[in-house]
């Protein structure tokens, strides 16, 4: 497996001298595809990582290089050049506005959801408030200071539910971008009320006794997609490849899905996908995988498409969106449709 920050392609070619071009060469037998996978790192990245492990990308006639990026949207770039063939991440506001722009990506399988039990996006209120008392229900938000990780995203549709429940807008509250991480430092040091946080930095808050859950994304919007496998239109346009892909990856996500169970990565794989977690992201710890609340994610790969477009009617309130595109542009559950149809519908074992 092959990690680059930076993008510089190799091709390799074979020069045959006239003497030896003029005799048959031997059958060769085909070489695997190559391509090129975007990740962050993250835990959510967990499929990609067990497909390359248990060599299911190696059985579909596949060799996976992975590029490590900042963020997802830092994959939007080489995507549309067609330098990456698959990358992962939300549909946010910057991918619908590249849309816009005639970058054709692809959103075509789930990667991490809110199934049931498995809130990784939670929002955390300050301890100091609820032990004071300013803090006893969703509508003593009012007034506070809640920290998100930058705008367009759908951690927003998430905060934006909540409000509504409470009966309350983004008018009521003050929202401040910060890094996941910064989120435990600002709790800690008393310059946020509050925080649509993800894990490990929200349960890392209340084990310091910063914060408390307030409620989990999988709560108020049960099977919310959060992150997305992307195909680059290239990618898209070779069927053959990305089904292959696709079945790969949808094994994969099956094995994850079997590692989870009553909130945990307890179930019958957890102790073989923490270690290819703590192997591939940046917390070796096991105990930290145990202790968190996972990503869900589909079984069969789907994605929740309501959830999408109750992000994108946000995006479009605040001002994000700079085209007109639809979710149903973007998103092409074809590739998930045709691996389900060969390896048959997920079935609990």
């Amino acid at each position: 497996m092959t990690r680059d920050s930076i993008w510089r392609p190799t091709r390799r070619r074979l020069a045959l001298g006239g003497v030896v071009a003029a005799f048959p060469l031997p059958a060769i037998a085909q070489s695997p595809a190559e391509v090129n996978v975007g990740i962050v790192n993250a835990s959510s990245d967990v499929e990609v990582f067990l497909a390359q492990k248990k060599g299911w990308f190696r059985d579909e006639g596949i060799n996976v290089l992975t590029h490590e990026f900042r963020s997802a949207i830092d994959m939007v770039a080489p995507l549309a050049a067609g330098q990456l063939d698959v990358g992962g991440g939300s549909v946010s506001a910057g991918l619908y506005n590249s849309y816009g722009r005639g970058i054709r990506l692809r959103v075509v399988a789930d990667k991490a959801s809110s199934q049931p039990g498995y809130g990784v996006n939670k929002c955390i209120v300050a301890k100091r408030h609820a032990e004071s008392g300013r803090f006893k229900t969703m509508s003593d938000l009012k007034g506070m200071k809640i920290a998100m990780n930058g705008p367009g995203n759908s951690a927003w549709g998430t905060l934006a539910i909540i409000l509504r429940q409470a009966g309350l807008t983004f008018a009521d509250i003050e929202t401040v971008d910060l890094n996941y991480p910064d989120h435990v430092l600002a709790m800690g040091n008393g310059s946020i009320d509050g925080g649509i946080t993800t894990e490990p930095s929200a349960t890392v808050s209340i084990l310091k006794g910063y914060a408390i859950e307030a409620t989990t994304d999988d709560k108020v919007r049960p099977k919310h997609a959060i992150a997305q496998i992307l195909y680059s239109e290239k990618m898209a346009a070779n069927s053959d490849l990305a089904t292959r892909f696709m079945r790969a990856y949808l094994r994969s996500v099956r094995y994850y899905f079997a590692g989870l169970k009553g909130g945990r990565l307890a179930g019958e794989n957890a102790d073989e996908i923490i270690s290819v977690l703590t192997e591939f992201t940046a917390i070796k710890d096991p105990a930290v995988y145990r202790s968190i609340v996972p990503n869900g994610v589909d079984p069969d790969g789907r994605i929740d498409v309501a959830s999408l477009d109750e992000d994108r009617e946000v995006y479009r309130q605040k001002g994000w969106l700079q085209a007109d595109t639809r979710v149903e542009q973007i998103v092409d559950m074809s590739f998930v449709e045709a691996a389900i149809k060969a390896m048959g519908p997920y079935k609990p074992t």
